[in-house]
């Protein structure tokens, strides 16, 4: 048996970047000796090996037969006699398809070293095509890497392109493309996945509702950039620049959703785009597993965005109850996390990307004043009954007293 350090550990030490993990693959060897050695075999696609020491993931070195659609539809020859050339082959980019030996010798036939150099994503063959996931890992790693210069390589956004139009991406299921867009939303540089998956056309057929926003017009007056999808990458760059919270930042891709089925004699004006947006976001999270916690707050984003942006305007009934359906009395975090998104959506803007906003400051103190009000001294003096609607005017009257100080 001989063992190459692969993968991203590779990729990222030639980078000059740390790496947290180390992927090893073994040529020579077979499940049966693996295991006499100590090693534990997990997986169910193909067998994966855990060192007995130091727990790092151990493939045999394989070969692949696309026998059916989708990213389940493969074949695998994991026999003793597969070279370390012949795994390298069927990796997804050149610049993943380098491998190291235990004297540091680099292992490259598909040039990924020279492509590193030039900040290049090239496919290591036409077998790239049998797998509808590397589209989403190209997105994810030109997201990743965009900040060192990395773009994709022509040929292989055209193999991309033809993917999409060949139906293959159609057999991607909801778990892996959540899953590589949850890694995306998590990282840098978010847009640029989105505008990869929409320039080889992909977003139209794995998020149908974000791609129907592009190209539709919203007043200049507020929206100098004009195009709402253009208008919705600007916001995840905000909500980027905001916070690290998964939430947040799907809310800020999806606040405005209802804009993409808006009436064309409506146009440029959204009118009720908020609850038509809500209804998408819930469709989409019946169709992807997004979690709870990301889908309840793009549904609160969504509704209530625009009372926000109102806040220095509305009356203390309308505050509190923006304080209530937000939940804000039991979830202040979520509140939060509310205005941080809100915050993003105001400052998507061409030429407003650094604007003050100070709604959400004003309604931060709104929830701070109708926060100290004694809700269990007023229990007490009330029937069961008209409780909640004395706990409620006395947090009105709290927010008017604040309102009066601003």
């Amino acid at each position: 048996m001989k063992v190459y350090l692969v993968g991203g550990a590779v990729r990222d030490e030639q980078l000059g970047i740390p790496h947290s993990e180390r992927d090893w693959c073994a040529v020579g060897a077979t499940p049966a000796e693996l295991l006499d050695a100590g090693y534990r075999q997990v997986g169910k696609d193909f067998p994966v090996f855990l060192h007995p020491e130091s727990n790092e993931e151990y493939a045999l070195a394989r070969t692949e037969r696309k026998t059916a659609p989708g990213y389940h539809g493969f074949e695998f020859d994991f026999s003793p006699n597969v070279s370390i050339e012949d795994d390298l082959l069927r990796r997804d980019l050149t610049i993943n398809a380098i491998a190291k030996d235990a004297d540091g010798t680099l292992i490259d036939p598909h040039g990924g070293r020279g492509d590193i150099d030039q900040r290049i994503l090239r496919h290591v063959s036409d077998a790239f095509s049998e797998d509808p996931v590397r589209i989403l890992r190209v997105a994810k790693f030109a997201a990743r890497f965009r900040h060192l210069g990395f773009n994709i390589a022509d040929e292989t956004m055209t193999l991309m392109q033809e993917m999409v139009a060949n139906g293959e991406v159609d057999a991607l299921v909801p778990d892996r493309v959540w899953k590589e867009t949850e890694e995306a939303l998590c990282g840098s540089d978010i847009r640029v996945y989105f505008d990869v998956l929409r320039e080889c056309g992909a977003l139209e057929v794995l998020f149908p509702e974000v791609d129907a926003l592009f190209g539709v017009p919203q007043p200049e007056k507020w929206h100098p950039e004009i195009d709402t999808g253009v208008h919705t990458l600007m916001v995840l760059e905000q909500a980027e620049a905001l916070s690290k919270d998964l939430a947040v930042r799907f809310a800020a891709l999806t606040h405005d959703l209802g804009k993409g089925t808006t009436p064309t004699n409506k146009l440029p004006s959204h009118p009720g785009h908020e609850i038509r947006g809500c209804k998408l976001i819930r469709k989409m999270a019946e169709r992807l597993p997004v979690p709870k916690a990301a889908r309840d707050l793009a549904i609160i984003v969504a509704e209530f965005h625009t009372h926000c942006h109102r806040a220095l305007e509305l009356r203390e009934k309308t505050i509190v109850k923006v304080l209530e359906k937000t939940d804000a009395f039991r979830r202040p975090e979520r509140f939060e996390h509310f205005l941080l998104a809100c915050e993003s959506d105001a400052r998507g803007r061409k030429g407003l990307e650094n604007r003050e906003y100070p709604q959400a400051d004003f309604l931060r103190g709104a929830f701070a004043a109708a926060l100290k009000i004694d809700a269990g001294a007023i229990a007490k003096q009330h029937e069961a009954s008209k409780i909640p609607t004395a706990i409620r005017k006395a947090r009105q009257q709290a927010v008017r007293e604040f309102q009066k100080t601003v």
